[in-house]
């Protein structure tokens, strides 16, 4: 099952699926492919453990209900706040959604 991509917001959407398009025609580059990828993509950045404290007590979750949307364990979390390990790879594109979106963005 492939995911479907998280987008800025539906304009971006629109304008993505059409290069998409174009790419898979030929008709567009790779390079201008991964430059629609940047622009129309929700943006993912590094957290550091404080950021990610802040952005879990901004949703008002306690850290095992945040664990359970982010699909980690309670460690985890703790861990990732008390600047310990650090999240990545998935951790990082769903903290970034919640970060924009809010908790709602992943439910």
């Amino acid at each position: 099952m492939h995911k479907k991509p998280s987008y800025k917001d539906k304009a971006f959407e629109a304008i993505h699926d059409i290069a998409v398009g174009m790419h898979d025609a030929g008709i567009i580059t790779k390079k201008t492919m991964r430059h629609f990828d940047n622009t129309c993509l929700t943006p993912i950045q590094d957290f550091t453990g404080p950021d990610i404290k802040a952005l879990r007590e901004r949703e008002d979750v306690s850290q095992t209900i945040f664990a359970f949307y982010m699909n980690v364990t309670k460690d985890s979390i703790s861990k990732w706040e008390r600047g310990e390990k650090k999240p990545a790879g998935p951790a990082l594109k769903l903290l970034s959604l919640v970060k924009q979106k809010g908790l709602k963005a992943i439910l």
